[in-house]
C-alpha cells in the first residue's frame, strides 16, 4: 500500500494546492490551459511516485489540427491518470456524474469541459451527454472514452457501449483506438493496493466514421483494431 500512498499523498498535497490557487486564476483569465498544464503534471507525477513507468507509442497515429476521440480498454482505476498526460493536446472526458461533486476536482472538471454521465442509461440523459461531447468537441477539444463504460472484471476487452459511436457518427470526429495494459496488474478492481511496472499505452491508426455505413460496422472495425493488438491474456473470449 506504501505506492497508494506515495500517489495519493501526490495528489491531494499539490491538487489542493493548485485547486485553490488555479480556479480562480482561469476564471479570471478565462482560459484553463495552463490549468490543464499544472494538472497533467501532477497526473504524471503521481504516477512516478507510485512507481509506474509509462510507455506511450503511436503518438503519430493521431491527425494533426483536429479533435478527435479516444477510445480505451479499461482495466483498472490507474487508466486515467496513466493515459490522460499521454494525449496531445487538451482532453475532455465522459466519466460517471458523481465524480463533478468533488469539491475543487469537480470545479476543475467543469472548466475543462468534462462530460458528466448517467449511468441509469435515461434516453434523455444519454442524448444530453452526446450534446455536451459534440460542443467539447467543437471548441477543439479531445474526448477521451473508456469504451465498455465502467473497468473489465478479469482484464479481458468486453462488450462496447453504442454512445461513443453515435457521437463520432454525428460529429465526423476521427476515432483513435488506445489500448492500455501492464495496469491491470497495478491495481485490480476492488482493490486500493498498487503494485509498480510498467504500463504501455498503444494509440492505433485512426479510424473516420465516414468511412462506414452504420454505427455497428463502426464499432465491428475500432473493436477489431484493438483485439489485433491486446496482449493474449486480455483478448475476449469469443
Amino acid at each position: 500500500m506504501f505506492s497508494t500512498f506515495k500517489m495519493v499523498l501526490v495528489y491531494v498535497t499539490l491538487g489542493v494546492v493548485t485547486g485553490i490557487v488555479g480556479i480562480p486564476y482561469s476564471l479570471v483569465v478565462g482560459n484553463v490551459k495552463l490549468l490543464y498544464r499544472v494538472i497533467m503534471g501532477i497526473l504524471s507525477a503521481g504516477v512516478r511516485a507510485a512507481g509506474i513507468r509509462v510507455e506511450v507509442m503511436g503518438l503519430e497515429h493521431v491527425p494533426d489540427g483536429v479533435s478527435c476521440i479516444f477510445i480505451s480498454n479499461h482495466v483498472s482505476n490507474l487508466d486515467p491518470p496513466v493515459i490522460f498526460p499521454a494525449l496531445p493536446g487538451m482532453s475532455s472526458a465522459l466519466l460517471k456524474k458523481e465524480l463533478m461533486r468533488i469539491p475543487l476536482l469537480g470545479t476543475a472538471m467543469r472548466l475543462g469541459k468534462f462530460v458528466p454521465v448517467d449511468r441509469g442509461n435515461r434516453r434523455d440523459s444519454a442524448k444530453a451527454s452526446v450534446t455536451a461531447a459534440a460542443e467539447a468537441l467543437k471548441s477543439g477539444l479531445h474526448i477521451l472514452i473508456f469504451a465498455e463504460g465502467t473497468r473489465s472484471k478479469d482484464g479481458r476487452l468486453a462488450a462496447f457501449k453504442r454512445g461513443p459511436f453515435y457521437l463520432a457518427m454525428e460529429t465526423g470526429a476521427p476515432i483513435v483506438p488506445i489500448v492500455i495494459s501492464g495496469t491491470q496488474d497495478m491495481m485490480r478492481k476492488h482493490s486500493g493496493a498498487i503494485t509498480p511496472g510498467v504500463a504501455r499505452v498503444q494509440m492505433l491508426p485512426a479510424i473516420y466514421p465516414a468511412g462506414y455505413a452504420t454505427r455497428e460496422e463502426l464499432i465491428g472495425a475500432v473493436r477489431a483494431a484493438m483485439v489485433a493488438v491486446l496482449p493474449e491474456e486480455m483478448k475476449p473470449v469469443v
